[in-house]
């Protein structure tokens, strides 16, 4: 067993990156990926009338196993000593199965593989793109992508938990619905305890299933897996667990006097939510969301979209707390700062101190090689 990116005092914020995926691999044959974690949350408590969390996984057969493996061995060998390359099934020995053509997407931090892939969908849909996602904190990009699409005429739905382990990012994401609904993406808040799928699913056609969720921490932070299927089988099975999901789930919209809800559901029921399982890259992906906005109204490099009038005057009055509070006690920052800066200051000289003593030692290989 190792850890992935524990933290360390050389690396101040090298936390928020973590290995995020979901899968499961057995002897080169059957592969898992799913956004399940292993976790009491979804087993549920039935003493307690408390149900398991809402996720979905695929099982995935033939040569793509093979992929699920190298992307394993990619993330442990970054930890430590990589696997030796004949421990892992080669593709080639791997028969295929089934019909349906996959590809796995194993993003690494930095990169936006799944961000890319997001966007492009979003802009190739021509009917239907239906999205589920359980801590939804959309960047602006991607929001005008959806908005586009559905102002195109595509039937753009996004299904969210209402409940949620993470009450901060709740209120981010309801933020967020205005400009959508304005645009006419219908947005759906799951009734049951959490809704922690992370899918798509486009023209009956195309979808995924993985561990990418819809904020900045999955897109360019985290170290993430996810299978995209393309073939009409399997996106039409993925509708439809979509439109069974929607029976569960109650429609936002701008008018409160004709919001609807599921059928038989009680007007004022506030779903059960098991403790547990929080997040550090959520919360962080909030808070991205938030200096996005205030960056926003400083450059006026973008239209801040009405909605996020609530995240500007919240963070105005943050800001003027802020100042009273360290004009009439200035110790409150300057200490804390002094040991932040302390801390920062000695990683950088740790950090430079490696690599000079690596360049010595590589320059120190070279003059014993040189034959002159």
């Amino acid at each position: 067993m190792r850890c992935y990116n524990p933290p360390r005092w050389d690396s101040p914020f090298g936390w928020l990156s973590r290995d995020h995926r979901k899968t499961l691999c057995v002897d080169g044959e059957i592969g898992f990926v799913s956004g399940l974690c292993i976790g009491r949350m979804w087993v549920g408590e039935p003493a307690k009338n408390i149900q398991p969390w809402r996720d979905t996984g695929v099982e995935v057969r033939g040569p793509s196993v093979n992929q699920l493996d190298q992307a394993f061995a990619t993330v442990w060998a970054m930890i430590g000593e990589p696997i030796p390359v004949n421990e892992l099934t080669r593709s080639a020995a791997i028969a295929p199965e089934g019909e349906c053509a996959l590809r796995v997407v194993g993003s690494i931090p930095a990169t936006g593989g799944m961000f890319r892939v997001d966007q492009l969908i979003a802009a190739l849909a021509k009917k239907r793109l239906w999205l589920t996602d359980a801590y939804y904190a959309g960047m602006t990009s991607y929001v005008q992508a959806l908005r586009s699409a559905a102002k195109d005429g595509v039937d753009v739905r996004l299904l969210v938990p209402n409940a949620t382990d993470v009450p901060l990012l709740k209120l981010l994401s309801r933020a967020g619905y205005r400009a959508l609904l304005e645009a006419g993406v219908r947005v759906f808040e799951w009734n049951g305890t959490m809704l922690h799928a992370k899918t798509a699913v486009a023209d009956g056609r195309w979808a995924r299933v993985g561990s990418t969720n819809l904020n900045v921490a999955s897109w360019f932070g985290n170290c993430e897996m996810d299978v995209v299927v393309e073939g009409e089988p399997f996106a039409q099975s993925m509708e439809a667990m979509f439109l069974a999901d929607l029976e569960n789930a109650t429609e936002i919209v701008l008018d409160a006097r004709r919001k609807v809800r599921a059928p038989n559901q009680p007007r004022h029921q506030r779903p059960v939510l098991t403790r547990g399982g929080g997040s550090s890259g959520r919360v962080a992906a909030g808070v991205v969301r938030i200096a996005n906005v205030v960056g926003a109204a400083f450059t006026n490099r973008r239209v801040i979209e009405p909605v996020e009038a609530r995240i500007t005057v919240g963070a105005g009055v943050l800001l003027v707390f802020l100042a009273v509070l360290f004009g009439f006690f200035p110790r409150v920052i300057a200490y804390p700062l002094v040991l932040l800066f302390i801390w920062i200051a000695s990683a950088l000289f740790y950090q430079g101190w490696k690599l000079h003593r690596a360049r010595a030692k590589r320059e120190a290989h070279a003059a014993d090689d040189d034959p002159t």
